[in-house]
């Protein structure tokens, strides 16, 4: 699940890059910011429910 976490991270970045650069592109950025706030949601829950597993 953590590297889950860190692809998801990685790709929000990505989009948000490409969709900043191009103006043709922006429901990227739209696109980067929900994945983002959906694995800070994940890594929050997580956090909190205190679940360890490596």
């Amino acid at each position: 699940m953590n590297i889950f976490l860190i692809i998801i991270i990685v790709v929000a970045i990505v989009l948000a890059i490409v969709g900043g650069l191009s103006s043709a592109l922006n429901w990227l950025l739209w696109v980067a910011l929900i994945v983002g706030v959906i694995a800070l949601i994940a890594f929050l829950f997580r956090l909190i429910s205190g679940n360890k597993r490596a």
